[in-house]
Formats: C-alpha cells, sequence, structure tokens
C-alpha cells in the first residue's frame, strides 16, 4: 500500500500489529520539531526511527502547553524563537514520511491549527502523509470541528485518558476512539518521572474494556525498566520529555537519541 493511499488509520494499524507480531510494544516519540535548532529536527527523526520508534509524534510549539511540563515547555519556548511554524512542522512530516514511510502524528494545541485553518490544515497534513493529530486541549466532546475536516481527510484524532476519567465518560468516547488510544500514566502534565503510578494496570484494565484499538501510555514514561514493566499491560508506549533530555545533555544528539530509543525498544520485546 502506497503513502498515499494510506490513511492515516491504517498507517497507525500497521504499525501496531507488526510490533505485536513481533512481540514488542511499539515505541512513540515525541519531538518538539525545531528544537534544539531548525536543522536538528529531521536527523533527529531519522535518529528516532533508526533507534526503533514505530510512530512518530512531532510537537508543534505554542506559548503555553498547558499539558506539558518544564521539558517540552522550553523545548516549544525555543522553537518559537527559532521561527518554527505549523508549515514547518507539516514540511518535517513530508520529509520523513517520504524517505521512511513512518506514521507521524501531530502533537499540538487547539490554538496553532485553527490561525492555520482546520480545513487548509486537513489538507495539507494529509498530502503530507500524515496520520493524524493529537490535541489535548480539545476534549472528545467538543472535537467536532476537528472530526469533520480530519475524518474525511482519512486522519486520526487521538484522544487521550487519564486515571481520573470516570467509566461512564470511558464507555460513552473509548468507543469512537481510532487508530489508538492514548491512556496518561498520571493526573499532571508531561515529564520524565522515576517510578511509574501503582494503578497503571487497573487504568488500562478500564480502558481496555471499551476497545479493540491499541492502548499506548505516555506521560511519565522515562527509562527502559518502566517500559519492561509495562509488558503484557499496554501496546505502547510514548516518550518525549526524556527524549528531548537525552537530546539536550548530548553533544551528538542524533546519536544520542538513537541509542536512547534503542534501549527502549530493547526494553518492550518480550
Amino acid at each position: 500500500m502506497s503513502v498515499a493511499a494510506a490513511t492515516g488509520v491504517e498507517r497507525i494499524a500497521r504499525a501496531f500489529a507488526l510490533a505485536k507480531a513481533e512481540r514488542r510494544l511499539a515505541v512513540v516519540i515525541y519531538l518538539t520539531v525545531g528544537y534544539p535548532d531548525r536543522a536538528a529536527t529531521a536527523p533527529l527523526l531519522r535518529a528516532a526511527l533508526d533507534g526503533g520508534a514505530d510512530v512518530l509524534e512531532l510537537g508543534v510549539p505554542f506559548s503555553d502547553p498547558l499539558a506539558d511540563g518544564a521539558t517540552v515547555q522550553r523545548a516549544s519556548e525555543a522553537a518559537l524563537a527559532n521561527g518554527v511554524t505549523v508549515a514547518d512542522c507539516i514540511a518535517e512530516a513530508r520529509g520523513v514520511v517520504a524517505e521512511r514511510d513512518a506514521p507521524v502524528l501531530f502533537m499540538g494545541y487547539a490554538n496553532p491549527f485553527l490561525r492555520y485553518g482546520l480545513e487548509r490544515f486537513a489538507h495539507d497534513a494529509r498530502d503530507a502523509g500524515a496520520a493524524g493529530v493529537i490535541v489535548p486541549d480539545v476534549p472528545a466532546e467538543e472535537s467536532a470541528p476537528f472530526d469533520a475536516v480530519l475524518g474525511p481527510a482519512g486522519l486520526v484524532r487521538v484522544d487521550l485518558y487519564a486515571p481520573t476519567t470516570p467509566d461512564d465518560r470511558l464507555a460513552r468516547l473509548v468507543p469512537a476512539s481510532r487508530g489508538f488510544v492514548y491512556c496518561v500514566s498520571l493526573a499532571g502534565v508531561t515529564g520524565a518521572r522515576r517510578t511509574l503510578a501503582a494503578d497503571v494496570a487497573a487504568f488500562v484494565g478500564r480502558v481496555r474494556a471499551h476497545t479493540v484499538l491499541p492502548i499506548a501510555l505516555g506521560f511519565g514514561i522515562s527509562e527502559p525498566t518502566h517500559v519492561a514493566a509495562l509488558r503484557g499491560v499496554v501496546d505502547g508506549v510514548v516518550i518525549g520529555s526524556a527524549a528531548i533530555d537525552a537530546v539536550t545533555a548530548a553533544s551528538d544528539k542524533p546519536a544520542a537519541l538513537r541509542a536512547f530509543v534503542r534501549g527502549l525498544a530493547d526494553a518492550g520485546r518480550s
């Protein structure tokens, strides 16, 4: 199936199915476009894939990333100072999809997408070969304007669910999910943590009762031991802040990210 022919749903399903067939957790890596500088993004995206990432999240910089902790906030501020726009993010997606056929999601807040124009964004993102978006400040109940343009373009909108989500809301919304279900490991913002929450398995079980889609867990996952502990609990892991930290601290940033992702991917193997 060609990049142009495959919808976002199909391309995400293909990535998670491959991971399952290989008896491992799918690895989703988040990187802020334009951090630490504009030229760094393309090599870092490719390094993540070389290390074993199955899905890429391209962070769209925004001045008030309310769901993100200090690491992503600083990266977003730097990217904005570097002049990164939604159009730049789409261009980065186009480049990596054309070269690697990787499922790419845009992770960003509503304002930049609305300013760009939702119909224009859906058209351009589809044309670039992207799989979809994650918009953390738009709850599923208020997503109709996004869904009206993303769905017809073959793009998914992935919702986030926290452990505090009541069962009745899960029952109402999770069955309508597309692509995969993104579970948040804790009530709070993104950022590397030293330990995982104790109630993760119970929370994932509550979500899994309402869907046959893959479930990925994010927020706080930062090291291989976390990934290993999630084997048999979830289908994939999402790592953002720890990936940015690995890049920030290194002189050879692509090599450091490649090694970091490889460690996570190896830990997810049964």
